[in-house]
């Protein structure tokens, strides 16, 4: 499940009370303040990140499964912490880039719980984990 998240808005301005991400090399500010979940994102000169992320606005979501989300996407920006107990990835929509956000218990829950239904499978396949015909 998708749920709205913020809007990042890329800007050249510095801006109160911004907090440096150095592993992006880029800062960030406003979220915990705006009412509308507005986030300013201004990039250090040498930021490694896509230009169209440090140009154009996005939208980011809060998602449940983040790799099932990734799935047949085309991916912008791996999946990355750029806060203790948050994982991230960019997608391409249509020119536009989206981000999806996911707890990193939840990301470690999600993990575990593939994890299990892998092993079920491997169990109901009598320990063979295919069922492609074995050659003579």
């Amino acid at each position: 499940m998708r749920r709205f998240h913020h809007i990042g808005i890329p800007t050249k301005e510095v801006r109160v009370g911004e907090r440096h991400l150095p592993q992006l090399k880029m800062h960030v500010s406003g979220y915990e303040t705006s009412p509308f979940r507005v986030e300013w994102m201004r990039f250090d000169p040498d930021c490694p990140l896509p230009e169209l992320v440090k140009t154009v606005p996005h939208v980011a979501f809060e998602v449940d499964d983040l790799t099932a989300e990734l799935e047949g996407k085309e991916l912008l920006i791996a999946p990355n912490s750029p806060s203790p107990g948050i994982v991230v990835a960019f997608i391409l929509d249509n020119g536009a880039p989206i981000e999806f956000l996911q707890n990193s218990r939840d990301v470690q829950a999600t993990a575990r719980a593939r994890l299990r239904r892998g092993m079920r499978s491997v169990r109901r396949l009598g320990g063979r984990r295919s069922q492609r015909p074995r050659t003579p």
